[in-house]
């Protein structure tokens, strides 16, 4: 089998074994005042994100990676969260339809999943909204492809990723390969248009293919992270102690411990 290795033609014995791992945190923050508010909240978000948008984001991810849906599991969650997990691989471009028994093939196996997870604080009234999502592939698939789309899909205040490359493959000679693309950060398949929107910070093991960025956005914009009609009256006092609350949800999430 013909596979490209940074940017060269090399022939492999068998398949591309490698793995290749992005994980997502995505954290959308908002202030809610009353109690009611807060419990809107939780329910406005829970369905806006239910496991039937969780699917059709999915099978979106799937089609940008070039992949293809094997099958899919869904569930919601009471009182909330949901989940979704489906199972892909690769076209077999060689041929017009999937041929029988050769759907699951052992050796392209990938996956996908989300996890939804709401929460609110009732003293501060800060309420966040979690979504984890692993994209899983190997072969030629690369969820790399779906960076962009999985940012631009949540209101993304806070992003932290993780990718990895696992395992090895060889080539006729027998050589071991450990990587199959260049990549020096996460940031290098993320537009500059999404990042200019945000603070970002690497840390990466190159020797170990092991890669991590984090994303926070600059901006804060009140009106965008106020929930609930009885915002609609807060004194300018109130508005930037509300800011401020809001500043270091995002910067604790962002740095991994409180302050």
């Amino acid at each position: 089998m013909l596979q490209r290795v940074y940017g060269k033609k090399i022939k492999l014995e068998g398949f591309n074994n490698l793995t290749k791992t992005l994980s997502f945190n995505i954290y959308d923050i908002c202030y809610a005042k009353a109690r009611e508010s807060q419990i809107e909240y939780l329910e406005y978000i829970d369905e806006e994100y239910n496991s039937k948008r969780l699917h059709e984001i999915i099978k979106e991810v799937t089609s940008i990676i070039n992949a293809k849906l094997v099958h899919v599991s869904t569930q919601d969650y009471d009182p909330r969260g949901a989940s979704v997990t489906a199972l892909i691989n690769e076209w077999d471009h060689s041929a017009s339809k999937p041929k029988v028994g050769t759907v699951t093939a052992h050796l392209d196996k990938s996956h996908i999943t989300a996890h939804t997870y709401p929460e609110h604080n009732t003293e501060s009234g800060i309420a966040t909204f979690r979504v984890d999502i692993d994209v899983s592939t190997c072969g030629m698939i690369s969820p790399l492809r779906a960076l962009n789309y999985l940012i631009e899909s949540f209101d993304s205040d806070v992003v932290l990723m993780d990718y990895r490359v696992r395992g090895f493959t060889r080539d006729t000679r027998g050589k071991k390969i450990y990587i199959d693309h260049e990549i020096t950060s996460i940031q290098d398949y993320v537009d500059e248009d999404i990042l200019n929107d945000y603070l970002v910070y690497d840390i990466n093991i190159l020797s170990a293919n092991i890669f991590h960025t984090k994303m926070m956005k600059k901006r804060l914009v009140m009106d965008d992270y106020l929930f609930g009609s009885d915002t609609t009256s807060l004194t300018p006092k109130e508005r930037k102690q509300i800011r401020e609350m809001l500043k270091v949800e995002m910067q604790e999430i962002f740095e991994c411990h409180n302050i």
